[in-house]
């Protein structure tokens, strides 16, 4: 197992982290799956034996039940280096306040996550979602407190917008509050839409990015093919429309390519859609999650996958999102002039 810096912290971790929202199967989350609590604790010690020190929750997963299977494993005591990241920003309850970033939800949250976790403090916290509801400095401020008391260590965005990345961190230097270390954000070989805004922040700001749903909800694992889009006993039977599809043939397309490799060097397809992430830019780490001990073990193995430029290229080809503008005119009359973070999207363009 590799391990990277998270952005410019000093904090390392590892290239795959443990994603948890199988756990506990609890109302909506049943579509995912249903990890009791044995298996759980079998899953999390064959990724802490294969090097994983980092553990992805939120106290919206089954309710919480998520968070409680987490510290009911870990019991009290962290294992070995082990970090824990969850989650705040999503609805928990039905009252008027049971949402959002307000400065109120953010610290009952967090106090309330800590012992569902049975644990002193939060490695990475993260805003699950946006929220333009809740001015910038009242969420800062409430995450600089938690900093500040020891309850939380680092903080992170999930699911935000560029605008609102850049306007985020713009507020943080102005006030002088904690700065977002990191993004969680969805990108896979067929979802390329980061490539635009998000990854080119997170190599001009010195952001790590963690990616959930790396095989887009596992569509990019082989076992979705041309012939039989949905096998039994599936998230996507059960109901589950994350992430969406919205050219199926262009997704057919890059599975056709992901298996081709696949047999060639006979691995997975999912190893090889996970390698090609870990060789793109600014990218740190991939939660990976599963409901048993085959897809952990297959996943895992990814950690140690190269591919070969032509292989690379050959992904690139049949993935490579379009150029919308400005991006389109950049290339055509700014290409001699394009720095570092806007080669995270124009770099396959001037190779191709």
């Amino acid at each position: 197992m590799d391990y990277r810096f998270l952005g410019r912290s000093g904090l390392k971790v590892s290239t795959l982290t443990m994603g948890t929202m199988t756990f506990g199967g609890k109302g909506h989350f049943a579509k995912v799956g249903g990890v009791d609590l044995d298996e759980a604790r079998r899953l999390t010690d064959l990724c802490i034996d294969a090097g994983v020190n980092l553990i992805d929750t939120a106290n919206r997963y089954s309710d919480g039940l998520a968070e409680e299977m987490v510290g009911e494993i870990l019991g009290g005591r962290r294992k070995g280096d082990v970090l824990i990241a969850t989650k705040a920003r999503m609805r928990v309850g039905d009252g008027p306040n049971d949402c959002g970033v307000s400065r109120y939800h953010l610290i009952r949250e967090c106090e309330k996550s800590l012992k569902r976790l049975k644990t002193d403090v939060i490695d990475i916290y993260f805003m699950h979602e946006w929220d333009g509801a809740t001015p910038l400095e009242e969420m800062l401020e409430a995450l600089d407190t938690l900093v500040h008391q020891g309850k939380v260590r680092y903080i992170g965005c999930s699911n935000y917008a560029g605008w609102h990345v850049m306007k985020s961190l713009a507020v943080s230097e102005r006030d002088r509050r904690q700065r977002f270390v990191t993004q969680q954000i969805h990108y896979t070989l067929e979802a390329r839409e980061a490539e635009y805004e998000l990854l080119p922040i997170a190599v001009d700001q010195g952001l790590g990015v963690l990616v959930w749903s790396p095989l887009a909800g596992g569509l990019l694992s082989g076992k979705y093919r041309r012939d039989q889009a949905d096998p039994a006993g599936t998230r996507r039977v059960a109901g589950w429309t994350e992430p969406p599809i919205r050219d199926e043939e262009r997704l057919w397309t890059i599975v056709d390519a992901l298996v081709g490799i696949a047999d060639a060097r006979g691995v997975s397809a999912a190893q090889v859609a996970l390698a090609w992430l870990l060789g793109r830019p600014a990218v740190t780490s991939l939660v990976i999650g599963g409901r048993s001990e085959a897809q952990f073990k297959d996943n895992l193995a990814a950690a140690q996958l190269v591919l070969t430029d032509e292989e690379r290229n050959r992904l690139d080809a049949v993935s490579r999102p379009p150029l919308l503008y400005p991006y389109w005119h950049q290339l055509s009359t700014a290409r001699d002039r394009l720095g570092p973070a806007d080669m995270a999207l124009h770099a396959g363009f001037l190779q191709g």
